[in-house]
């Protein structure tokens, strides 16, 4: 684990399923990345490409000691996200236009790191509300390996 504080390039396999009123889309991701241990602290980085565009959004994802995630995307609008099993939590989104506040319910969140070969698993389900109108249920499925 000693490497992991100068960083470890990772291999990263996200799926994820969105349901925001009746429709429904999956996505899926295989793109290179790094790990970093800051701390107590892991960091999971990598760059998220936009096929319509060209375009490549850095996209961090922070997963505490206590089991706590925080995902952070940084592109034109800066999309902030805290996941706490079974709280409720406010986020930030930071759009051209300004801040708009809005909340994350996590009513499902596991995360499972192994040391030989390094590699991670987390999985987590998450309801997203702007003030009391509900966005959509997400659900983030993402493994690394080292």
């Amino acid at each position: 684990m000693d490497q992991l504080s100068a960083g470890v390039p990772v291999m990263i396999h996200l799926e994820t399923h969105i349901k925001q009123n009746d429709d429904v889309s999956d996505y899926q991701l295989d793109v290179d990345g790094q790990l970093v241990q800051m701390g107590a602290n892991m960091y999971l980085r990598y760059l998220e490409p936009n096929n319509d565009t060209g375009e490549q959004t850095p996209v961090t994802m922070k997963f505490t000691p206590e089991g706590e995630v925080h995902l952070t995307r940084n592109s034109e609008a800066e999309l902030r996200l805290h996941f706490i099993s079974g709280k409720r939590v406010t986020a930030r989104y930071n759009t051209p236009y300004g801040v708009m506040p809005i909340e994350t319910v996590t009513p499902y969140l596991e995360t499972s790191f192994k040391e030989k070969p390094f590699s991670g698993n987390v999985k987590i389900d998450y309801l997203l509300y702007a003030g009391e109108e509900l966005v959509g249920n997400y659900k983030i499925r993402l493994q690394f390996t080292a």
